[in-house]
């Protein structure tokens, strides 16, 4: 069924029928007409679930259909809703940041394992920021930390910025449009990164909705996925404290290669890391 056949005034229950039709069904398939329902007409899931048989307006109808066909060639829910859930944490995203993805959250707790007694007051540094996820989410756990999230966009910069204002943690943070480190002075008690680290040749092989969506250089980490790295570990002795912690995301067949770069650069091996699906996902060193 396309938008066009509807020719008449939906409810709330039909048009998310519409939705599911249209994006091919499932049960997936009706969370997020669901969604694209509630963007669409500002509506909460219990507007929508307790009250279908309210009738959309023509403005929301457009709307929904807009963000059907949107969905339809590939573009997230989260891009198409400005915003994605990351620690519990509501952040905003746009076109000049990653979609920060839940596995990154073993990053999250990786670093709090490392930063005890929680209300010290450590310094932080989030390489690689975008939205300040990593950032943003150790504050929230850090209650007298203070973070600097460093990127090479400036416009991701200022999202980031946003979020932390709209987060309530602003005065606890800040953010500055630098490439890795070259901004960045000593001594810090952990670095965290999410750095690009696709090979080239990989890239076009990912998920459309990553490929397409997600800004090429968060993702492009070189022929081999590791210049990031050869960038940033040879920095972290010189920026982190004696006993201080780095804390990296990884692809999971790269976890040996960016230990021997750490261990290279002078740092003691706290080992790969897997996430909730059992991937290696982040290696950690300290100094």
């Amino acid at each position: 069924m396309t938008r066009a056949a509807a020719i008449r005034p939906m409810t709330r229950r039909a048009a998310v029928e519409w939705a599911v039709a249209a994006l091919n069904g499932g049960a997936d398939r009706r969370l997020e007409a669901r969604r694209l329902l509630g963007l669409a007409a500002s509506l909460s899931p219990e507007a929508i679930i307790g009250h279908g048989d309210v009738a959309l307006d023509d403005a929301a109808w457009a709307r929904l259909g807009d963000l059907v066909a949107r969905r339809r060639r590939g573009e997230p829910v989260s891009r198409l809703a400005g915003e994605r859930e990351f620690w519990s944490l509501p952040l905003r995203i746009t076109p000049a940041t990653l979609d920060p993805r839940p596995d990154s959250e073993t990053l999250v707790e990786l670093a709090l394992e490392r930063l005890a007694p929680r209300e010290r007051a450590w310094r932080l540094v989030d390489l690689g920021t975008g939205s300040g996820a990593l950032l943003l989410a150790l504050l929230s756990e850090l209650p007298a930390a203070f973070g600097v999230g460093i990127d090479i966009s400036a416009a991701a910069c200022a999202v980031a910025r946003d979020n932390a204002r709209a987060l309530g943690l602003g005065r606890r943070a800040a953010f500055a449009a630098a490439n890795w480190t070259s901004a960045m002075a000593g001594p810090v008690d952990l670095v965290v990164a999410n750095p690009p680290y696709i090979p080239h040749h990989e890239i076009d092989r990912l998920a459309p909705e990553v490929r397409h969506f997600d800004p090429r250089r968060a993702l492009d980490g070189g022929s081999d996925g590791l210049d990031a790295y050869r960038v940033i570990a040879p920095a972290l002795p010189g920026l982190l404290r004696p006993g201080g912690w780095a804390v990296l995301e990884v692809g999971e067949s790269q976890a040996a290669a960016v230990l021997a770069l750490l261990a290279a650069a002078g740092l003691r091996s706290g080992g790969a890391h897997p996430d909730l699906a059992g991937r290696i996902r982040a290696v950690t060193a300290n100094r």
